[in-house]
């Protein structure tokens, strides 16, 4: 859900201490090789810290986990800020989208970096899908307000179809490896936006 143009790949967490940089590493780790096949020693590997040294910040995997999550909810704040300056809420979601069509190419190797991760997470019995759908909400909530901006009554409606484009495009684009997929869709969601202005 980030905007690689607005965010770097990795969540902004990266360029902090290690713990930071443990809980970045996790949320790419996760996102490329998923949860059950990434390791503590992958995760460390990734963010150049000793693997000896990932037990004094986070004692299982399943709190690193939780981490990456933190990580992602801090990419998505930092990103809704950003977009935030634009001044209309449509170039607000219409560069959300073109953030999205940029990252084309990492959604056909790796489909969605949270959607992917939730979907994961709901097959746990750990209650971090839970924890995961919290940072979504966040998300639909930033849209709803944008889509009320423009005067909408339907807003949490249109915040849940613009949610659900994204995550299934993103597994279309990965599905089929296809970037122009989400190039097309990108240009479908804009023109969306502008009519419902």
């Amino acid at each position: 859900m980030t905007n690689s143009q607005r965010t770097d790949r990795a969540p902004a967490t990266a360029r902090g201490g290690k713990r930071e940089r443990l809980a970045a590493a996790a949320a790419r780790m996760l996102h490329e090789q998923g949860v059950e096949k990434t390791t503590l020693a992958d995760i460390a590997r990734a963010a150049n810290v000793p693997v000896g040294n990932v037990y004094y910040y986070f004692k299982t995997k399943d709190e690193l986990i939780e981490a990456a999550i933190g990580a992602h909810a801090e990419g998505l704040h930092a990103m809704i800020a950003s977009l935030e300056e634009l001044p209309t809420p449509q170039e607000r979601l219409k560069e959300l989208i073109g953030g999205w069509v940029r990252q084309r190419d990492l959604a056909v190797q790796f489909g969605c970096p949270f959607g992917t991760l939730c979907s994961e997470l709901d097959k746990r019995a750990d209650g971090l899908d839970r924890t995961a759908a919290e940072v979504m909400r966040i998300f639909i909530d930033w849209s709803e307000q944008q889509f009320q901006a423009m005067g909408r009554d339907d807003s949490r409606d249109l915040a849940v179809a613009l949610l659900a484009a994204y995550q299934g495009i993103s597994l279309l684009t990965n599905t089929f490896r296809d970037p122009e997929l989400m190039v097309r869709e990108g240009d479908r969601l804009e023109r969306w936006i502008d009519s419902l202005a």
